[in-house]
This record gives structure tokens, C-alpha cells and sequence, in this order.
């Protein structure tokens, strides 16, 4: 406390006024928000998963609000920024001379201002930043500090919003729309709902790294044949002899990694949906654990965590560039018509072509990264869907827990093993063709 002694009439007053409170130091600020990183992509998956994007658009989401996070981190640590390194990136507002900054601060604000603006729900990202901002209050904080570190987390992530909003994101559903065809062989839509094939020019975004959408595009899928002890007939009836003879533990897997952001349930006349994470909310969501165990420093995991979620997104388009390249037709369709009319797959079937799995691109892209960023044979534990009912899973590194994800679709029903296989050299080649670049 702080005394102040007055004298009035001849008597002593001693008054008692509060001192002022101890500013935080700059020093103390980066320390306390130095790692806040993986929270924030995790506040984010909720907002996703409220708001049921598609997995491609989720991994547009991640990556964007991760290259902020990034960018805006990067002055305190040196590292180098992704301009001139990702596709159309322009030199990024660089912090001015003379001003302190908490650029831990800087790079949740330059997160927040870009997932405000990508999600149906940014009120909620909004109400996230002002509890961040009174937290930031309660510290008492610098003032001059706070402003400047707050601007620059703007400016950063105002500059990258306006980069994308020039990917062709918001032109895509003006364009020629996938036109479902009776031709033998080809995707038809699928039950229980036959909702229209999605996201069917997501090809033509622009890509953050890749040369072309059709860089790592695989060899066509199996010749269709519908006779009997043909390949693709073959194919066709290993998928449903799977299902039809589960194993306890392939079913649990293929639920396990079922990722399906809005899964509709029908109970006799009654029709709800459940929302869950998505393959990109999974996989960012084990580089952010991986993170956090390690404790990586905070440049680490930004660069981490941005890397993997750019691998996935040009993992789907380049996925998404395959699958309506071919066309190709589901095995329920098939199995329906040929074999089995009332045979049912494990989990729903996406409303996309088939061939490749995006399971497998997404997964062997996303794992390609953190085992050359993390470690070759790094185990860990995964526990992503202890939200949503189910126990952990232990991994022996991030191929062991890619390739479970690809096979799962098989266990699910949903996906011929070429597609899988196939899936899985598309996604390891767009992940080393990633870090080449950006290492």
C-alpha cells in the first residue's frame, strides 16, 4: 500500500490508497500466452464441427488460419516466412521499428481474424477473442504493448485473408457441377440420402504448394467389370465379404476413424444427424498433441501444426482432382446391384467418387510431415475421439496410425483396397513434395 499523509486542522490523516498494480513485463506475457497455440486450433474444431463443413473446407480452414499463426509468430524466433514459398504469398506487414510486441499475442489475434471470417459461426471465434482480450486485461498489461501486439496479429491475418480470398474458393459452386451420368461404372449417389456429389471443383482452388492438382494424380482404378472372377468383380466382393464377416476389432477401427463431420441416423421415420471431427480436425489434432507432450517451443509448434494442415489441403485437392478425373462408382452401388441388394456398408458412404480414398491421401500426406518433422518411429497416443465415446488408441508412429486410417475404409464398406493403396503413394508424394519445399 501507499500512504499519504495530509494535515488538516492540526490532526494527522493518514489516508490508505491502493497502489498501483505491477505491470506484466513483455517477458511475462510471452511466457504466460507462449503456447496457446494448440487450445486455440482446438476451439476451433468445435466451431467446425458446429457448423458441418466438409472435410475438403475444413482443411482450407486449418491451413489458412494456421499460416497466420505462423507468420505472425515468426519475427521473435527468425524463422523464414511461407511468402514466396506458397503460391501467390506476398511479402507479409512486417513488425515496426521501436515497438515492443508479445508475439504470442500477435499470433492468436492473427488466427482469430482469419477464422472468424472462414467459419458460418464466426460470432463464436469473435466471443472467443474478446474472453481472450479480458484475460489479457486482467494481467494488466501494458497498454502500448497490448495495442501493438494486437494490431500486428491483425494486420498479419487481415493480409492473409485477403490472399485467400483470391483462391477460387468462393468462384467453385458458380462453376459446371458434376453431372451424374447412368454410364456403367461411374459414381452414382448413394444411400440413405443421395445427396448430390460435393465439392466437385474443389480441383480447380489454388494450390498452396503442389505444382498441379494433377502432380501425384495415381493410374486409373481397376477396369469396371461386371463379370463374375473379373478383377473389379474380385474388388467388389472382398469389400463385401469384409463387412459381411467383420471382426470385432476392423469394425471398432472403422468407427474409430469414421471422421464423417455429419452422419445421418435414421430411426424409423425419424432422421437426426450426428456431428463429429473431420479427417483434417483429427490430424491436426494429433500434431497439436504432439506438440503440447513435447512441448515444443512456440515457433516449433506453429510450424508444425501449419505445415501438416498445408500438406492436407493440397492433399484434397489433389485428391478431389483424381476422384472426379474417374468417376468412379462406389462399392455399395455395385454390391447392390450385382451381389447383394441388401447389403449395407459399416459406416455411410461419402458423397463422392470413390477412387482414391481421401482417408489415405489426407492421412499419408498429414503423416509423411510429422514423421520427417517429428520422428521416423515416435509413439503416441490418440485421443481424439474420447470426445465422441471412444477409448484412446496407441500408435507406433504416424505411418502405423495413416495406414490404419486408409484400411479402416475397407473395414467401413466404403472403399475398394486399390483405392486405399492407391490413396496412400498419392498422399506420401504430396507430403515429401511439401516438406522438400518448405524445409
Amino acid at each position: 500500500m501507499r500512504k499519504r499523509i495530509l494535515i488538516v486542522a492540526g490532526y494527522f490523516v493518514v489516508i490508505f490508497l491502493p497502489a498501483c498494480r505491477q505491470q506484466t513485463s513483455p517477458e511475462a506475457l510471452n511466457k504466460f500466452y507462449e503456447n496457446k497455440l494448440p487450445e486455440w486450433n482446438g476451439k476451433l474444431t468445435q466451431v467446425i464441427i458446429q457448423d458441418i463443413f466438409s472435410p475438403a473446407v475444413c482443411s482450407r480452414i486449418y491451413a489458412y488460419t494456421n499460416i497466420a499463426a505462423y507468420e505472425a509468430l515468426r519475427s521473435q524466433y527468425n524463422y523464414p516466412s511461407y511468402a514466396g514459398r506458397l503460391h501467390d504469398l506476398t511479402t507479409l506487414p512486417a513488425p515496426a521499428q521501436g515497438k515492443q510486441y508479445c508475439y504470442p499475442v500477435s499470433s492468436i489475434i492473427a488466427f482469430t481474424t482469419v477464422a472468424q471470417k472462414m467459419v458460418f459461426s464466426g460470432g463464436l471465434v469473435v466471443t472467443m477473442e474478446k474472453d481472450f482480450l479480458k484475460q489479457l486485461d486482467s494481467l494488466n498489461v501494458n497498454k502500448a504493448l497490448l495495442d501493438s501486439s494486437i494490431a500486428y496479429g491483425r494486420q498479419v491475418g487481415n493480409h492473409i485473408l485477403a490472399w485467400a480470398a483470391q483462391d477460387g474458393y468462393l468462384q467453385r459452386n458458380s462453376m459446371t457441377a458434376y453431372i451424374v451420368t447412368k454410364e456403367a461404372g461411374r459414381y452414382q449417389p448413394t444411400p440413405p440420402n443421395y445427396i448430390d456429389a460435393i465439392e466437385t471443383n474443389w480441383k480447380t482452388l489454388r494450390l498452396f504448394v503442389l505444382d498441379s492438382a494433377a502432380q501425384f494424380r495415381p493410374p486409373p482404378p481397376t477396369k469396371y467389370d461386371t463379370t463374375k472372377g473379373s478383377a473389379f468383380y474380385k474388388e467388389a466382393y472382398q469389400v463385401y465379404e469384409g463387412v459381411k464377416n467383420s471382426k470385432q476389432g476392423d469394425s471398432a477401427t472403422a468407427w474409430y476413424w469414421d471422421d464423417n463431420p455429419n452422419t445421418s441416423v435414421t430411426n424409423g421415420h425419424v432422421t437426426f444427424f450426428q456431428q463429429k471431427n473431420s479427417p483434417p480436425g483429427h490430424w491436426i489434432f494429433i500434431a497439436c498433441s504432439v506438440a503440447e507432450k513435447e512441448k515444443f517451443n512456440p515457433m516449433k509448434t506453429a510450424s508444425l501444426i501449419s505445415t501438416t494442415a498445408i500438406a492436407i489441403a493440397d492433399g484434397f485437392i489433389s485428391c478431389w482432382e483424381a476422384k472426379y478425373m474417374y468417376n468412379y462408382i462406389r462399392p455399395e452401388t455395385f454390391i447392390n446391384n450385382y451381389i447383394d441388394k441388401d447389403w449395407l456398408p459399416l459406416i455411410q458412404t461419402p458423397s463422392f467418387p470413390e477412387y482414391p480414398s481421401a482417408h489415405s491421401v489426407a492421412s499419408s500426406s498429414a503423416s509423411t510431415i510429422l514423421t520427417k518433422m517429428v520422428g521416423e518411429n515416435y509413439a503416441f497416443t490418440d485421443s481424439n475421439e474420447v470426445p465422441f465415446g471412444r477409448p484412446t488408441r496407441n500408435f507406433k508412429s504416424f505411418y502405423d496410425a495413416a495406414d490404419q486410417a486408409s484400411i479402416s475404409r475397407f473395414y467401413g464398406g466404403i472403399h475398394f483396397i486399390n483405392a486405399i493403396e492407391k490413396g496412400k503413394v498419392e498422399g506420401r508424394s504430396v507430403g515429401n513434395f511439401i516438406f522438400s519445399k518448405l524445409k
